[in-house]
C-alpha cells in the first residue's frame, strides 16, 4: 500500500501553460523558467532547435536534467536516473551532427523507459524487490529503436509491481505522485512516464497497456496516451509471441509527438512474429485529414458502467468540442456482453507467467499480484477457451459497430485521480468494486475488443483534477485514429 505521508512536504501544482496542450509549468517555487519553457516544448519543436543548431543535444540534456532536479524529488517519476551514460549519449548526438551524419527522428531528445522494460546497463526492477538489483545486458526492442533513433536515455520511469494495478507504487522506489495534486495517484502502470512527460522531465516516453496502462495515466496527468492495434509495436522480449492482451506504445504531450514516437516504435521485427508489416514511417509526419460529415458514437458509460459524477460533468462539457469538427454524433455503443468474463480470465492466464516467482518469492509480492496469479492457476483449459471465444465475439461486434461509426468516444476512466492512500477504488458512485481491476472497466472493455484507443485531455473537475476522453478507432487504422485525435485536440 502507498504510504499516507508520501505527499508530505510536496507541492501542489497550480500554474500551467498551453503549449499544444495544457501542460504543467512545474510547481510553486520553481525557478529558471527559460529551461522549463524549453522542457515543455513539443518534442518536434525541440528537434527543430537542435537540427538548426540553435541548441546542442548537450544543452537540451542539461535543461532536462535541471528540470528533473527541480521536480522529480517531489514526484518520484524517474527511478533511477542514468546520469553516467546520458551525457555521453548527448555528446555522441552532437558529434554525429557535426560530421554530417544522418540524424534519427529522436535526435537529441531526452527520454526515459518504463521500468518493466529491460535496459542495457541500467537497473531494471519491474517494480519488484525480487529484481531490485537486476542490470540487464540487452535492451528491449522498444528501447533499441528509441536509442537507434537518436534519443538520449535519462533513466527509467516508475511503475507498479510487475505493472499490475493502475496506481504507481512499489516496495523498491515508493509512490509516484500526480503533479496536478500530489495527494492523488498518477495512475499506472505507465504512471512515472506520464508524470515525467507532464512536467517536462522528458520529451517522449514509452509505456505499455494491458488493461489501460497507457490510457489511464494519460488521463490522470492530462497528456496523450495511445494504445495501438496489437502488433503495431512489436513486443520483445515476450514469452507469448503469438497471443496476448498487452502492447507497448507511445505517450506524449500532444498527438503529433505521439505520432512521431509511434513512427520509431512501429514496424516489423523477426523476433516478434505477430508484428504488423506496415513501416513506422506511415505515422510521421501525420497527414492532414478532413472529418466533416463523419459519423461517430458517444457513450457516456459503455452500456451502464458506474461513472463518477465529476467525470460525467467534464465529459459533458467536452462533447460539444467534437461537434466543431462537423461530425455527426450518435449516442450509442456496441454490446459489451462477455467482456468481464473474457478479460478477467485472459488477464489471470497472463499472470501465470509469474507463477514460478510465486512459488519462490511469495512473501515479496503484493497481495493483489498473488491473488491474480492464483486466479490464473485455477483456470481450466475450458475457461481459457471460452474466454478466447468471447473475445472473438467482442471483436466482431466492435468491428461491425465501427463499420457504421468511424470512432467510439467514451470515458477513459470512471473516476478522477483518487487519493494515494487508496490502493484502488472500492466503489464508484455507490456501486461496489469486487476486485482491484473492476474500477478500470472503461479501459479494459476496449482492450478485450482488440481495437486501438487514445486518451486525450478533456478538461478538469471542480477540484482541478484531469479527466480524459477515450477515442476508440477501427482495428488496424492507427493512422486514422491519430488523425482524428489531432483534429479533435485542435478544437480545444
Amino acid at each position: 500500500m502507498p504510504k499516507a505521508d508520501a505527499a508530505d512536504g510536496a507541492m501542489r501544482c497550480r500554474e500551467w501553460a498551453t503549449l499544444g496542450h495544457a501542460n504543467p509549468r512545474g510547481c510553486e517555487g520553481t525557478a529558471a523558467m527559460r529551461d522549463e519553457d524549453l522542457c515543455l516544448l513539443p518534442a518536434h519543436r525541440i528537434a527543430a532547435l537542435v537540427r538548426s543548431r540553435e541548441l546542442s543535444a548537450r544543452e537540451v540534456l542539461q535543461a532536462h536534467l535541471a528540470q528533473v532536479a527541480r521536480v522529480n524529488p517531489a514526484l518520484n517519476a524517474i527511478v533511477p536516473l542514468a546520469t553516467d551514460s546520458a551525457p555521453a549519449e548527448a555528446l555522441a548526438c552532437d558529434e554525429a551532427q557535426a560530421r554530417g551524419a544522418a540524424l534519427g527522428p529522436l535526435h537529441g531528445r531526452p527520454m526515459a523507459h518504463m521500468d518493466l522494460l529491460p535496459t542495457r546497463c541500467i537497473r531494471s526492477t519491474r517494480g519488484s524487490p525480487i529484481f531490485a538489483n537486476e542490470v540487464p545486458q540487452a535492451d528491449a526492442l522498444v528501447v533499441e529503436r528509441m536509442r537507434a533513433a537518436g534519443g538520449v536515455t535519462l533513466g527509467k520511469t516508475n511503475t507498479p509491481e510487475f505493472g499490475a494495478g493502475s496506481h504507481t507504487f512499489n516496495a523498491v522506489f515508493g509512490t509516484t505522485l500526480n503533479p496536478w495534486d500530489t495527494r492523488r495517484t498518477c495512475g499506472g502502470s505507465s504512471g512515472g512516464a506520464a508524470v515525467a512527460l507532464a512536467t517536462g522531465m522528458v520529451a517522449v516516453a514509452d509505456g505499455s497497456d494491458l488493461g489501460g496502462s497507457l490510457r489511464n495515466p494519460g488521463n490522470f496527468n492530462s497528456i496523450v496516451g495511445f494504445r495501438p492495434t496489437l502488433g503495431r509495436v512489436p513486443n520483445w522480449p515476450e514469452g507469448r509471441a503469438w497471443s496476448g492482451l498487452s502492447t507497448n506504445g507511445p505517450m506524449g504531450r500532444n498527438v503529433d509527438d505521439v505520432a512521431l514516437l509511434l513512427s520509431v516504435l512501429a514496424g516489423p521485427d523477426p523476433r516478434a512474429p505477430a508484428a504488423r508489416s506496415e513501416p513506422g514511417s506511415l505515422f510521421h509526419p501525420l497527414p492532414e485529414r478532413d472529418f466533416a460529415g463523419t459519423r461517430v458514437a458517444w457513450s457516456p458509460d459503455l452500456g451502464g458502467l458506474p461513472v463518477d459524477p465529476a467525470v460525467r460533468a467534464v465529459l459533458a462539457r467536452a462533447l460539444p468540442v467534437v461537434a466543431q469538427l462537423d461530425v455527426q454524433v450518435d449516442v450509442a455503443e456496441p454490446d459489451f456482453g462477455g467482456a468481464d468474463e473474457a478479460f478477467k480470465a485472459l488477464r489471470a492466464y497472463a499472470m501465470t507467467d509469474l507463477a514460478p516467482l510465486l512459488r519462490t518469492h511469495r512473501a515479496q509480492m503484493k497481495q493483489t499480484v498473488v491473488w491474480n496469479i492464483e486466479q490464473g492457476l485455477a483456470l481450466t483449459a475450458e475457461d481459457v477457451g471460452r474466454a478466447e471465444a468471447k473475445r472473438t465475439e467482442l471483436y466482431h461486434r466492435m468491428r461491425a459497430f465501427l463499420d457504421v461509426h468511424a470512432s467510439l468516444l467514451c470515458p477513459v476512466n470512471q473516476v478522477p485521480p483518487f487519493p494515494i492512500e487508496t490502493e484502488y477504488p472500492t466503489e464508484i458512485d455507490g456501486t461496489p468494486m469486487a476486485t482491484y481491476i473492476d474500477w478500470m472497466k472503461s479501459c479494459w472493455y476496449i482492450t478485450v475488443t482488440g481495437h486501438p484507443a487514445v486518451s486525450l485531455p478533456a478538461g478538469f473537475t471542480a477540484d482541478g483534477l484531469p479527466v480524459g476522453l477515450q477515442v476508440v478507432g477501427r482495428h488496424g487504422d492507427d493512422l486514422g485514429e491519430l488523425q482524428f485525435a489531432r483534429a479533435q485536440a485542435r478544437q480545444k
